[in-house]
């Protein structure tokens, strides 16, 4: 086993695009295996209704890959992102995951690292923020839950055709992370380093907070191929999958 802890997010994986699929199965078995920790910081599926849509063989399969990699000794780590926030304590059964706050501080190597999927930090976007408030209220949640999976699903694609026509209108800093947010997070929880998603906008950021320089890490998404940021005990890299050599790609949040 490698000592090293991978970072993923935004694959936003779905039946309609099955090569996204199979780049994930790959990177579990070829990758993820044999290191010691895998966290996934939200939007692991494109939409995601509620529990009950394990019965689906294409969100079965997932658990199931996801299952035999915390079989090996990986620790699993999830946290919700914007398309998946009601993951709950069944599907993370199945697939051998341990359901994380957002945010959720690690100590990676001896570094106090924040984790989180990033959209809590995008507040100039404020009817996103809007959104995320109420699709992330408990009692909005429960009643949604109670509704049959069909309209659930229903739900779930007139949401997604609703945030790309609110995107259009939005400029891209309106999108992204705000700076006084990132400082605050920092500054709140003590940390020296931050791992994000949900942007799509991989790379590293240094930033002073209080006098002191330190390091943003944004995930890359997995709309064209993959990417992933892998941290040991000398650092961070940031890595496109399959291969490194390629630049990444942008997408969409």
């Amino acid at each position: 086993m490698t000592d090293s802890t991978l970072f993923i997010s935004d694959l936003h994986l779905s039946a309609e695009r099955p090569a996204s699929t199979a780049l994930f199965h790959r990177f579990l078995s070829e990758v993820a295996t044999g290191t010691t920790a895998l966290y996934i910081l939200g939007d692991l599926f494109e939409a995601w209704v509620g529990d009950d849509d394990l019965a689906d063989p294409f969100s079965a399969d997932i658990a199931t890959h996801l299952l035999q990699l915390a079989g090996t000794g990986v620790q699993t780590g999830f946290l919700h992102g914007n398309r998946d926030f009601v993951i709950g304590e069944r599907f993370a059964t199945a697939a051998g995951l341990t359901l994380l706050a957002d945010p959720h501080v690690i100590d990676l190597y001896g570094t106090p690292t924040l984790i989180s999927h990033g959209d809590a930090w995008c507040t100039d976007d404020r009817i996103y923020q809007a959104y995320r408030t109420q699709v992330r209220d408990p009692a909005w949640q429960a009643a949604a839950l109670s509704r049959p999976l069909a309209e659930r699903q229903a739900m779930a694609r007139a949401l997604r055709e609703q945030s790309e026509s609110s995107k259009q209108g939005a400029s891209a800093e309106i999108m992204d992370v705000n700076t006084g947010a990132i400082e605050a997070a920092f500054r709140g929880h003590g940390v020296m380093r931050m791992i994000h998603g949900h942007t799509h906008r991989p790379a590293r950021h240094a930033c002073t907070v209080d006098g002191i320089t330190r390091e943003r890490w944004v995930l890359p998404d997995w709309y064209e191929r993959g990417g992933y940021l892998a941290c040991d005990a000398n650092g961070c890299h940031l890595m496109v999958y399959p291969s490194p050599l390629l630049p990444p790609l942008k997408g969409r949040a």
